[in-house]
């Protein structure tokens, strides 16, 4: 692919996972991170059909924990992750469908807790390559704002 066939994105957006309730997630565009990162409140394994699935809570807002969703998803592996402050742990990986702007796209996605982080996700280099390239000195290019998804209306 080349450049300008690529999607200029800011360093936060708005990520849509479909097979995890549908819910919007604001994300840190992070190029240091292989993996993305999506915050767990709770991970329980569980088997089905003889494979090893998950099942976890997510908090998809910021700042909030009343909104819940409850998901399930096969496990792809359970990895070893440091993160930037040197603190490793073993992860589930789940792979899921993540939309941003217009470009659906299946991605690998580690489970934790990010409940006291700033951003309830973190979106790798894994997931960004090949279609996107970063602006860091944008947010929102492919829609919303701060505090709304893109599509969402404001009511205030």
């Amino acid at each position: 692919m080349d450049i300008q066939d690529k999607t200029v994105i800011g360093w936060r957006e708005w990520v849509r996972m479909p097979a995890l309730g549908q819910a919007e997630i604001k994300a840190k565009i992070d190029t240091g991170a292989r993996t993305s990162a999506l915050h767990a409140y709770f991970v329980e394994p569980f088997e089905l059909d003889g494979r090893p699935w998950v099942r976890f809570g997510l908090h998809p807002r910021q700042k909030d924990t009343e909104v819940q969703i409850e998901c399930e998803a096969p496990v792809i592996d359970q990895r070893r992750v440091t993160d930037s402050g040197g603190h490793a742990e073993m992860r589930y990986v789940i792979a899921t469908t993540m939309v941003l702007g217009d470009q659906a796209f299946d991605a690998e996605v580690t489970l934790t807790d990010r409940e006291n982080m700033l951003f309830r996700m973190l979106l790798g280099r894994g997931a960004l390559k090949p279609r996107f390239l970063v602006d860091s000195d944008q947010s929102f290019l492919l829609g919303g704002s701060k505090f709304q998804p893109p599509g969402e209306l404001n009511l205030s």
